[in-house]
Protein backbone atom coordinates (compact mmCIF):
# COMPACT_ATOMS: atom_id res chain seq x y z
CA UNK A 1 0.00 0.00 0.00
CA UNK A 2 1.80 3.05 -1.10
CA UNK A 3 0.39 6.63 0.79
CA UNK A 4 1.46 10.49 0.18
CA UNK A 5 2.59 12.28 2.88
CA UNK A 6 -1.15 13.33 4.25
CA UNK A 7 -2.78 9.85 4.20
CA UNK A 8 0.82 8.56 5.83
CA UNK A 9 0.18 10.79 8.96
CA UNK A 10 -3.19 10.19 9.42
CA UNK A 11 -2.83 6.37 8.94
CA UNK A 12 0.21 6.79 11.90
CA UNK A 13 -2.48 8.16 13.97
CA UNK A 14 -4.95 6.08 13.35
CA UNK A 15 -2.67 3.30 14.02
CA UNK A 16 -2.37 4.93 17.29
CA UNK A 17 -5.98 5.32 18.67
CA UNK A 18 -6.64 1.63 17.25
CA UNK A 19 -3.34 0.32 19.90
CA UNK A 20 -5.42 2.68 22.50
CA UNK A 21 -8.46 1.17 21.91
CA UNK A 22 -7.49 -2.74 21.73
CA UNK A 23 -5.29 -2.33 24.81
CA UNK A 24 -8.62 -1.85 26.34
CA UNK A 25 -9.55 -4.97 28.31
CA UNK A 26 -13.49 -4.55 27.01
CA UNK A 27 -12.88 -4.22 23.28
CA UNK A 28 -13.08 -7.48 21.42
CA UNK A 29 -9.99 -6.79 18.81
CA UNK A 30 -12.09 -9.33 16.57
CA UNK A 31 -15.42 -7.35 16.27
CA UNK A 32 -13.33 -4.01 16.06
CA UNK A 33 -11.63 -5.80 13.02
CA UNK A 34 -14.85 -7.04 11.40
CA UNK A 35 -16.44 -3.63 11.98
CA UNK A 36 -13.84 -1.32 10.24
CA UNK A 37 -13.85 -3.80 6.89
CA UNK A 38 -17.34 -3.62 7.00
CA UNK A 39 -17.05 0.35 6.75
CA UNK A 40 -14.26 -0.16 3.85
CA UNK A 41 -16.64 -2.23 2.09
CA UNK A 42 -19.27 0.53 2.32
CA UNK A 43 -17.07 3.27 1.46
CA UNK A 44 -15.72 1.01 -1.83
CA UNK A 45 -19.36 0.82 -2.88
CA UNK A 46 -20.59 4.76 -1.73
CA UNK A 47 -18.74 7.17 -3.77
CA UNK A 48 -20.63 9.94 -2.90
CA UNK A 49 -19.85 8.82 1.03
CA UNK A 50 -16.16 8.12 0.58
CA UNK A 51 -15.91 11.65 -0.67
CA UNK A 52 -17.50 13.10 2.38
CA UNK A 53 -15.78 11.40 4.55
CA UNK A 54 -12.67 12.77 3.36
CA UNK A 55 -13.64 16.36 2.30
CA UNK A 56 -10.93 18.66 3.29
CA UNK A 57 -12.67 21.37 2.85
CA UNK A 58 -15.20 20.36 5.76
CA UNK A 59 -13.69 20.65 9.30
CA UNK A 60 -12.75 17.43 11.05
CA UNK A 61 -15.48 18.10 13.18
CA UNK A 62 -18.18 18.25 10.57
CA UNK A 63 -16.34 14.96 8.84
CA UNK A 64 -16.62 13.30 12.56
CA UNK A 65 -20.38 14.59 12.93
CA UNK A 66 -20.96 12.63 9.98
CA UNK A 67 -19.77 9.34 10.55
CA UNK A 68 -21.04 8.97 14.32
CA UNK A 69 -25.02 9.74 12.57
CA UNK A 70 -24.09 7.12 10.22
CA UNK A 71 -22.61 4.32 12.76
CA UNK A 72 -23.77 5.46 15.99
CA UNK A 73 -25.52 2.26 17.38
CA UNK A 74 -24.71 -0.01 14.38
CA UNK A 75 -20.88 -0.45 15.12
CA UNK A 76 -19.28 -0.75 18.72
CA UNK A 77 -18.02 2.56 20.46
CA UNK A 78 -13.81 0.80 20.06
CA UNK A 79 -14.89 0.80 16.41
CA UNK A 80 -16.31 4.28 16.34
CA UNK A 81 -13.18 5.94 18.07
CA UNK A 82 -10.79 4.74 15.66
CA UNK A 83 -13.18 5.89 12.73
CA UNK A 84 -13.63 9.02 15.00
CA UNK A 85 -9.74 9.45 14.51
CA UNK A 86 -10.05 8.58 10.68
CA UNK A 87 -12.62 10.82 9.88
CA UNK A 88 -10.99 13.88 11.36
CA UNK A 89 -7.88 13.38 9.96
CA UNK A 90 -6.48 14.92 6.19
CA UNK A 91 -6.38 12.29 3.80
CA UNK A 92 -4.62 12.53 0.13
CA UNK A 93 -7.82 11.07 -1.25
CA UNK A 94 -10.77 9.44 -0.84
CA UNK A 95 -8.99 5.64 -2.18
CA UNK A 96 -6.33 6.21 0.00
CA UNK A 97 -8.71 6.72 3.32
CA UNK A 98 -10.61 3.33 2.50
CA UNK A 99 -7.12 2.21 1.86
CA UNK A 100 -5.94 2.95 5.42
CA UNK A 101 -8.78 1.88 7.31
CA UNK A 102 -8.26 -1.43 5.95
CA UNK A 103 -5.19 -1.97 6.65
CA UNK A 104 -6.40 -0.98 10.44
CA UNK A 105 -9.49 -3.75 10.16
CA UNK A 106 -6.72 -5.76 9.06
CA UNK A 107 -3.88 -4.97 12.07
CA UNK A 108 -7.33 -5.42 14.32
CA UNK A 109 -8.22 -9.06 13.17
CA UNK A 110 -4.47 -10.09 13.64
CA UNK A 111 -4.18 -8.69 16.86
CA UNK A 112 -6.99 -10.88 17.86
CA UNK A 113 -5.15 -13.63 16.76
CA UNK A 114 -2.41 -12.56 18.22
CA UNK A 115 -4.57 -12.55 22.04
CA UNK A 116 -5.90 -16.18 21.26
CA UNK A 117 -2.45 -17.63 20.17
CA UNK A 118 -3.53 -18.11 16.70
CA UNK A 119 -1.13 -15.94 14.97
CA UNK A 120 0.93 -18.80 13.74
CA UNK A 121 -1.96 -21.10 12.77
CA UNK A 122 -3.63 -17.49 10.81
CA UNK A 123 -0.25 -17.04 9.10
CA UNK A 124 0.25 -20.56 7.97
CA UNK A 125 -2.94 -21.00 6.91
CA UNK A 126 -2.92 -17.74 4.44
CA UNK A 127 -0.20 -19.11 3.29
CA UNK A 128 -1.95 -22.15 1.97
CA UNK A 129 -5.04 -19.88 0.57
CA UNK A 130 -2.53 -18.30 -1.25
CA UNK A 131 -0.81 -21.23 -2.78
CA UNK A 132 -4.28 -23.02 -3.38
CA UNK A 133 -5.27 -20.08 -5.55
CA UNK A 134 -1.42 -19.62 -7.05
CA UNK A 135 -1.64 -23.13 -8.31
CA UNK A 136 -4.97 -23.30 -10.05
CA UNK A 137 -5.59 -20.36 -12.82
CA UNK A 138 -9.30 -20.24 -13.02
CA UNK A 139 -9.62 -20.07 -8.99
CA UNK A 140 -7.63 -17.13 -9.42
CA UNK A 141 -9.83 -15.54 -12.50
CA UNK A 142 -12.82 -16.31 -10.77
CA UNK A 143 -12.18 -14.42 -7.59
CA UNK A 144 -10.69 -11.76 -9.15
CA UNK A 145 -13.58 -11.24 -11.80
CA UNK A 146 -14.11 -7.42 -11.86
CA UNK A 147 -17.68 -8.60 -13.20
CA UNK A 148 -18.32 -11.31 -10.74
CA UNK A 149 -20.39 -10.34 -7.72
CA UNK A 150 -19.58 -9.92 -4.42
CA UNK A 151 -22.03 -12.41 -2.78
CA UNK A 152 -21.07 -14.79 -5.28
CA UNK A 153 -17.05 -14.63 -4.70
CA UNK A 154 -17.77 -14.65 -1.07
CA UNK A 155 -19.66 -18.00 -1.61
CA UNK A 156 -17.07 -20.02 -3.39
CA UNK A 157 -14.47 -18.41 -0.54
CA UNK A 158 -16.11 -19.90 2.29
CA UNK A 159 -17.52 -23.55 0.05
CA UNK A 160 -13.46 -23.96 -0.08
CA UNK A 161 -12.44 -22.72 3.27
CA UNK A 162 -15.01 -22.52 5.56
CA UNK A 163 -14.38 -24.50 8.43
CA UNK A 164 -10.86 -25.53 7.17
CA UNK A 165 -9.59 -22.14 8.38
CA UNK A 166 -9.47 -20.00 11.64
CA UNK A 167 -12.16 -17.36 11.30
CA UNK A 168 -9.58 -14.21 11.22
CA UNK A 169 -7.88 -16.24 8.04
CA UNK A 170 -11.30 -16.53 6.16
CA UNK A 171 -12.22 -13.20 7.03
CA UNK A 172 -9.15 -11.60 5.59
CA UNK A 173 -9.00 -13.59 2.53
CA UNK A 174 -12.85 -12.88 1.80
CA UNK A 175 -11.68 -8.75 2.18
CA UNK A 176 -8.78 -9.44 -0.31
CA UNK A 177 -11.18 -10.94 -2.63
CA UNK A 178 -13.50 -8.28 -2.04
CA UNK A 179 -11.23 -5.78 -3.65
CA UNK A 180 -9.01 -7.80 -5.64
CA UNK A 181 -8.42 -5.67 -9.37
CA UNK A 182 -8.18 -8.01 -12.22
CA UNK A 183 -5.99 -10.50 -11.14
CA UNK A 184 -5.28 -9.08 -7.57
CA UNK A 185 -5.84 -11.85 -5.49
CA UNK A 186 -2.91 -13.64 -5.33
CA UNK A 187 -0.70 -10.40 -4.81
CA UNK A 188 -3.44 -9.85 -1.82
CA UNK A 189 -2.94 -12.94 -0.25
CA UNK A 190 1.02 -12.66 -0.54
CA UNK A 191 1.02 -9.55 1.11
CA UNK A 192 -1.12 -10.33 3.80
CA UNK A 193 1.54 -13.90 4.61
CA UNK A 194 3.77 -10.67 4.71
CA UNK A 195 1.82 -8.90 6.98
CA UNK A 196 1.14 -11.66 9.85
CA UNK A 197 4.90 -12.52 9.33
CA UNK A 198 5.24 -8.73 10.57
CA UNK A 199 3.51 -9.15 13.83
CA UNK A 200 6.05 -10.93 15.16
CA UNK A 201 8.77 -9.35 13.56
CA UNK A 202 9.74 -11.71 11.08
CA UNK A 203 10.52 -12.07 6.96
CA UNK A 204 8.74 -14.39 5.10
CA UNK A 205 10.80 -17.03 3.26
CA UNK A 206 8.84 -18.65 0.27
CA UNK A 207 10.48 -21.94 -0.16
CA UNK A 208 10.12 -24.33 -3.21
CA UNK A 209 11.08 -27.91 -2.70
CA UNK A 210 11.47 -30.89 -5.42
CA UNK A 211 10.91 -33.31 -2.28
CA UNK A 212 8.46 -32.94 1.14
CA UNK A 213 11.22 -31.47 3.85
CA UNK A 214 11.82 -32.89 7.76
CA UNK A 215 11.24 -30.95 11.01
CA UNK A 216 14.85 -30.97 11.04
CA UNK A 217 15.52 -30.21 7.79
CA UNK A 218 13.30 -26.72 8.37
CA UNK A 219 14.74 -25.98 11.21
CA UNK A 220 18.27 -26.27 9.78
CA UNK A 221 17.38 -24.21 6.66
CA UNK A 222 15.30 -21.91 9.20
CA UNK A 223 18.64 -21.28 11.35
CA UNK A 224 20.76 -20.75 8.07
CA UNK A 225 18.36 -17.88 6.48
CA UNK A 226 18.57 -16.63 10.12
CA UNK A 227 22.00 -16.30 10.38
CA UNK A 228 21.96 -15.12 6.07
CA UNK A 229 19.88 -12.53 6.80
CA UNK A 230 20.46 -10.94 10.29
CA UNK A 231 16.57 -11.21 11.53
CA UNK A 232 14.09 -13.67 11.87
CA UNK A 233 12.60 -15.31 9.17
CA UNK A 234 9.53 -17.76 8.73
CA UNK A 235 9.72 -20.59 6.33
CA UNK A 236 6.63 -21.24 4.07
CA UNK A 237 7.25 -24.72 2.37
CA UNK A 238 5.48 -25.67 -1.08
CA UNK A 239 6.61 -29.21 -2.76
CA UNK A 240 6.79 -29.10 -6.34
CA UNK A 241 8.38 -32.17 -8.24
CA UNK A 242 8.93 -30.52 -11.48
CA UNK A 243 12.60 -29.03 -9.70
CA UNK A 244 14.07 -32.35 -10.08
CA UNK A 245 15.56 -31.76 -6.73
CA UNK A 246 17.00 -29.09 -4.26
CA UNK A 247 15.66 -25.90 -3.41
CA UNK A 248 14.31 -22.61 -4.31
CA UNK A 249 14.25 -19.58 -1.71
CA UNK A 250 12.78 -16.57 -2.50
CA UNK A 251 12.72 -13.49 0.26
CA UNK A 252 11.67 -10.79 -1.01
CA UNK A 253 13.05 -9.85 -4.56
CA UNK A 254 15.71 -12.23 -3.48
CA UNK A 255 15.72 -15.62 -5.15
CA UNK A 256 18.16 -17.95 -4.25
CA UNK A 257 17.80 -21.34 -6.54
CA UNK A 258 19.55 -24.53 -6.04
CA UNK A 259 16.96 -26.91 -7.75
CA UNK A 260 18.58 -29.49 -10.32
CA UNK A 261 16.15 -27.78 -12.79
CA UNK A 262 17.36 -24.15 -11.74
CA UNK A 263 21.04 -25.32 -12.25
CA UNK A 264 20.69 -26.77 -15.86
CA UNK A 265 19.21 -23.47 -16.84
CA UNK A 266 22.27 -22.03 -15.61
CA UNK A 267 24.31 -24.21 -17.35
CA UNK A 268 22.54 -23.73 -20.47
CA UNK A 269 22.44 -19.85 -19.98
CA UNK A 270 26.58 -20.19 -19.67
CA UNK A 271 26.69 -22.81 -22.33
CA UNK A 272 24.97 -20.06 -24.85
CA UNK A 273 26.80 -17.36 -24.51
CA UNK A 274 30.08 -19.68 -25.12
Amino acid sequence: MTLHAASREALGLAEERLGEVLADAGADAATVGDELLSVVDLLDREIGLRRAVSDASATSEARTALVRRLFDGKLSEPALKVLDTVAGSRWSSPRELTDGLESLGRSALLTSAEKTGNVDTVESQLFQVARVVANHPELEKALSDLTGSADAKRTLVRGLFADKVDVVTETLVEQVVRRAKGRGVGVGLDKLVKLAAERRERSVAYVTSANALTDEQVAQLGAKLDALYGRPIALHVEIDPRLGGGLVVRVGDEVIDGSAAGQLAALRRRLARA
